[in-house]
């Protein structure tokens, strides 16, 4: 009888340990919008105070050369299907290919056992047209704001899936949505089940500006200025590592913060009647005075901060100058959850660089229209020919090689892999 109890207790505590190695990782995903890397005190911004982040990026790895869209759609595409939008079709703002539906990040990892969700901004539908597009699109849960239809702030109008949300009188929309995401990884905890929590931020967009009247100002009179919505991006940040050191989750949970591009040159800062009033948006890096280029191509618009932390795994307070664009997110969360996938993307798994080594890649892509181009650190090839040198001190200059350019092309293929955009496995 001993021997069986003792030969029972090694079985269970083996099967124990076994389950506990192979473990799927969590993965926490935050996309803040509107903020270049000069809003985040570690980058050397010094016009904002991001204590919470910073001690994130201490505690993690920091990105250096992380490059996004100039603008939301493109980058959202990227994201979420690892391929870059000119190679996908182009898809058209606010819209999403039927035929990738199947094929995003989150209809991957849900096949893989995963359950997800997402909060916060949507943007590739209208949902009152098509209420139940995100479900398709592989999230089990989301709770979003109804995009051209209502405020995303205060007294939010959101869509929880599939119908509207009642009850958000008097309530703020970054924590309804916050608050969702706690409440889909505390379930999917009790089931003992990996989670993708993607909370795709409505801060520090400014306010919907398309309604016949202004949305509600906040509790102020006014609307939160670029400041106030940096702090509450820091603030909301602070309160999910809050949520998962309480419960139990933050080792073994993936925790990645990105924007989706540059910072606004402008923001709506009040309104005046039916008229809604924009101020500029000047900010502080490394003591120079920089203007927001969101939309523009150049590193005011597409240069963005990355922070990764992963305690259980992850050395603290590293620094990469690995490239990094917004293909590559999807290749390296497939990676991290240990899957294998055989759809043609442009990503590349950064994972290697999470355990210390390095980043396959050695070139960069953007996108803006009918133009785009690829990158290394110092040196940028557009799609029109036109080779440049970025400076590393002014992110808005870039200086034209005016030499023969036969000689550039050939120095750029070298330095840049090739001008191309093309498509891989990750």
């Amino acid at each position: 009888m001993r021997l069986t109890i003792l030969l029972l207790f090694c079985f269970t505590t083996f099967s124990f340990l076994l389950q506990g190695d192979t473990k799927k990782v969590n993965v926490l995903f935050i996309l803040a919008d509107d903020v270049g890397y000069e809003g985040l005190t570690c980058y050397g911004g010094d016009s904002y105070p991001t204590p919470i982040l910073d001690g994130l990026a201490n505690t993690g790895i920091q990105a250096m050369h992380c490059y996004s869209m100039p603008v939301c759609h493109p980058t959202r595409m990227a994201l979420l299907t690892g391929c870059y939008p000119k190679n996908i079709g182009s898809p058209r703002w606010g819209t999403f290919p039927r035929k990738l539906e199947r094929k995003t990040i989150a209809s991957v990892l849900k096949k893989a056992g995963y359950t997800t969700a997402v909060a916060g901004k949507w943007q590739l539908a209208l949902l009152k047209d098509d209420p139940k597009q995100p479900f398709r699109l592989g999230f089990d849960d989301f709770c979003v704001f109804g995009w051209h239809e209502g405020p995303r702030y205060h007294d939010p109008m959101i869509y929880e899936n599939g119908s509207v949300k009642t009850g958000t009188k008097g309530k703020f929309g970054p924590d309804l949505y916050r608050e969702f995401l706690e409440d889909h990884m505390l379930k999917a905890q009790k089931k003992n089940q990996p989670f993708f929590s993607f909370y795709s931020m409505a801060l520090c967009h400014d306010v919907t500006d398309d309604l016949k009247k202004p949305v509600p100002v906040s509790p102020s009179g006014k609307y939160l200025d670029y400041r106030e919505m940096i702090v509450e991006m820091d603030r909301q940040t602070g309160l999910l590592i809050d949520f998962l050191n309480k419960n139990g989750l933050r080792e073994n949970t993936l925790l990645v913060f990105v924007t989706d591009n540059g910072t606004p040159s402008r923001f709506i800062a009040y309104p005046d009647g039916n008229k809604l009033i924009k101020e500029p948006i000047f900010s502080n890096l490394n003591g120079q005075r920089i203007q927001g280029g969101k939309g523009k191509l150049d590193d005011t618009g597409t240069r963005v901060p990355l922070i990764i932390n992963w305690p259980s795994i992850i050395e603290k307070g590293r620094k990469t100058d690995d490239l990094i664009d917004m293909s590559d997110f999807f290749a390296t969360f497939i990676e991290v959850a240990g899957l294998n996938h055989n759809q043609k993307i442009d990503g590349v798994s950064f994972l290697p660089m999470m355990k210390g080594g390095k980043s396959p890649r050695s070139w960069a892509y953007s996108e803006s229209k009918q133009k785009w181009w690829v990158r290394n650190k110092s040196y940028k090839l557009y799609n029109n020919g036109n080779f440049v040198e970025v400076s590393s001190t002014d992110p808005g200059k870039e200086t034209s090689l005016d030499r023969p350019l036969t000689n550039l092309q050939e120095k750029a293929f070298k330095l840049l892999g090739q001008a191309r955009p093309h498509r891989t496995n990750p």
